[in-house]
Formats: C-alpha cells, structure tokens, sequence
C-alpha cells in the first residue's frame, strides 16, 4: 500500500487520539475490537486508541525483522507482524466507518430539516408577493378615496410597510438557509468521500492479509516440510520480479505495441514524484486506454487547409483526420520542432463522429498537448515536449491528472479523476464503470509494485 502498515489517519476522528508507545517485549493490554453495536462514544475511542497501539507496536515488529539478516524464520515474523498490522489497521477503519455513517446521517436529518424550511419560507414569499402587488394595483389617489377616514389609510400603509419589511426579512432568511444547505452539502460531500476511501483502504487490507497469510503458509511450509529450500524461495521471487520488469507494458502509437514492465514503471515513478498522483493509478490509466479504440495510430494527415487524411496502411480516405482551425496550425508548428515530418507521422483516425488526430501513447490531440507542452519540457530539461516519447507521454497523462484532482490520493478523489478523463464534466453519470476499471488495473500495479519492492 502507498502508506505501508504505519497508518496516518488524515480523517478527523484520529485526530484526538494518541498513540501508546509500545515497545516488543510489551503486550498491549488489551485487544482492539472493532464490534460498534450499542456502544458509546467513550467505548468506541477507546477501541480505536487499542488499534492504533496495535498498529505503532507491528510496525515496530515489522521494522526490526527488516533490519535483520534474511531467514525464513525473520521472513515468518516479518509477515506475521503484516498481518497483525493490517488486522489492526481494519479494525480501526471499522470503527472510523462507524463514525463517519453516523455524522452523515446527522448531516443528511439537517439538510431535510432545512429544505423543509426553504420550502416553508418559498411559500411565505409567494403569500407576500401576492399580496404586495395586490397594493401596487392601486394609485395613491384610489387608496385615500377608497378608505373612510385618514386613519383607515394610515393603517393600510402601515400595513403595506410592514409587508415589505417582512417580504425583506423573509429574503433574508432564505438566502441564509440556502447558503447554511449548501455548506452542510458540502460538508456531507467531504464526509461521504471519506467513507469510501475508508471502506476502500479496508477492502485493500484485507486482499494485502490474504496475500500476506499464502506467502507465510509457503514460508512455513518450506521449514517443516522442506519442500523448498529458502535459497530456492528467494530465487522464485527473484524469477517473479524479473518476470514482471521484462512483461510487456502496452502503450498505444508505440513500436512492437508497448515497453518493458521496467520502463513504464521507472516513467510512471518519475511522473509520480513531479506531480503527486499515485504511480499504480498513472499505468492503470495507461492500461485502460490501450484497451480502447481500433483506429489508434492508423491515420494521416494529407490535407491542412480541411483537415482529411488517409488511412496509414490502406490509403482509405477520411474526412476528418484532424480538425483544421483547432489543431493543425499547431500541429504542423510542433512538427517542425520535433522535425517530424507531419504527412508521415501517424495520429489517431475519427471516430464514427468528431474529428481523429491524437498523438502518440497517451493520445492527446495537438490543442490539448499544447497546454501541457510548456511543463512536460520543463520536467525534462527539453526545448519542446514529445508526445510519441513513452516517458513524455506518461507526464502529460500524471499532469493531466493532477489538474483532475487524482494528487490528493485516496479512492473517491482517483475515482473522480478517473470518470473526468475519461467523460469530463459528466463523470459521475457517464464515468464511474471507466473508474472501476481504472481502479482494478492501478490495484494490479500497485500489487507488482509493492512485490518489486520487497524482492
């Protein structure tokens, strides 16, 4: 996991609650337990500070195995101290889940309360306005012979005043309910995404346990049944990650289809660490889009006054390849930069609507990779950005991201990015099964990574 076992709960539960120290040699005093029903708010901080204690005493574990030489007996501890981790770690995201449904159902009774009164006050508002036209209806002079004495008169115009004082207040009143519900939405909103990426971080636990359980039942294995040597042990896992380094990694527009394992993992890790946005997640997005579309890289550009082209290798003509007032004229400018030779490079072709002519791996057309041209070459130290380069494309996509959010990390902030590349603004409707697969694919990685990083 991109935090390891050492958690840093960043919601605001964990923020009040300190940590024991424990050293090895100490038992925790008692066992965390994440059984929320019927218990108090006490009992329920309590728990969680018993978990935390578990997850600072594991880690202590975990990092002293680590120091030591490689045995299958410190490889078994250092597992063992994952797993009693990470059960730890779910335990305390049980408990925080807990708490968060409960603050949203608060939120969500007080949202319902105030629309009631929006709707209470939208009502009051109509009664008001109908009212004051009604006095509107008449002129000064209409008023005074329709009352019997001044004194009637008066008193209508007392009463029309204090209509408009009140239609003032009423609008007053509206407007501040609107913007107290519309904090409260937003609020909820926080709260809300804190409870999937909570539930996200769990599920993940629990796959990283199960995995962790394989590798200790094989580890033990070795030992009493000496199927395996430990030297045997070790070169598997050494055939394992030279296996993943040299699989290769599809990017589309690229020769021979893709790029070792390695590579795109040494570019991801570089995009990471300029932008923020979680290395597995860039290759997951890279891997769903190389997935997509049959005319990738098949077309090119003949014409730059319309835009038309052909098909690369069946000379077929289309109509669209590029659309000319948009992103010819920078086209060709990048081009002559790159000294590429514009009629023989090849882009994307259209689509059954819309134009052709994105670049390279990661796609973009010339106007979009124009806005991001300027801070890839910055990155690298280059006079211009490339969007056929594997390691530049893979910037532009980490860029990209960034600016959809995906560098605050944790699930529902890589989940929206992922619906926003793929369906903009419509994400959330259009989106969502796009992230899933995103998400599944950035899973994967970050399982190869993290077994990289341990080998």
């Amino acid at each position: 996991m991109r935090t390891g076992f050492a958690v840093i709960f960043t919601i605001f539960l964990c923020a009040t609650f300190a940590v024991p120290s424990f050293s090895s040699a100490q038992e925790v005093p008692a066992v965390c337990n994440d059984d929320v029903a019927g218990k108090t708010e006490e009992q329920l901080k309590a728990d969680l500070a018993l978990c935390n204690a578990e997850i600072a005493k594991w880690q202590g574990v975990l990092t002293g195995t680590r120091a030591k030489v490689s045995t299958i007996d410190g490889d078994v501890k250092s597992l063992t101290a994952k797993i009693k981790a990470a059960e730890a770690t779910i335990k305390s995201k049980n408990i925080a889940i807990s708490q968060l449904t409960k603050d949203i159902n608060t939120r969500s009774k007080k949202i319902d309360d105030m629309e009631v009164l929006i709707d209470e006050g939208k009502k009051s508002l109509a009664q008001l306005i109908r009212r004051t036209r009604e006095l509107d209806e008449y002129s000064f002079a209409e008023v005074i012979l329709n009352s019997k004495n001044l004194s009637d008169f008066f008193s209508d115009l007392d009463s029309f005043l204090a209509i408009q004082r009140g239609l003032e207040d009423h609008f007053y009143d509206v407007r501040e309910v609107i913007v107290q519900t519309e904090e409260e939405r937003s609020r909820l909103s926080e709260v809300q995404n804190q409870e999937l990426d909570a539930k996200y971080e769990v599920e993940s636990k629990k796959k990283t346990i199960t995995k962790s359980e394989q590798e200790k039942k094989q580890l033990l294995a070795a030992t009493k049944l000496e199927a395996k040597s430990y030297e045997q042990i070790v070169k598997d896992r050494q055939a394992k990650a030279g296996q993943i380094n040299a699989a290769l990694f599809r990017l589309r527009g690229v020769d021979g289809g893709g790029i070792p394992f390695k590579d795109a993992l040494s570019y991801a890790r570089t995009a990471a660490s300029y932008t923020g946005v979680r290395a597995a997640f860039i290759l997951g997005i890279l891997r769903q889009e190389s997935n997509l579309g049959v005319n990738v890289g098949q077309c090119l550009l003949v014409d730059t006054k319309t835009g038309a082209g052909k098909g690369k290798n069946t000379g077929t003509p289309f109509a669209n390849v590029m659309k000319p007032d948009r992103d010819v004229p920078y086209f060709l400018d990048m081009m002559s930069r790159l000294g590429r030779d514009p009629y023989t490079t090849p882009v994307s072709c259209p689509q059954s609507i819309g134009y052709g002519g994105a670049m390279g791996p990661t796609q973009f057309i010339p106007s979009t990779w124009k806005g991001y041209e300027g801070r890839i070459a910055q990155a690298f130290s280059v006079p211009v950005g490339d969007p056929w380069d594997p390691q530049h494309a893979i910037m532009a996509t980490a860029l990209f991201l960034q600016d959809l959010g995906a560098s605050r990390g944790g699930y529902s902030a890589e989940r929206e990015a992922a619906g926003r590349y793929y369906a903009g603004g419509n994400w959330a409707t259009y989106g969502l099964g796009y992230a899933a697969s995103v998400l599944s694919h950035a899973e994967t990685y970050q399982g190869d990574i993290d077994f990289l990083d341990e080998t």
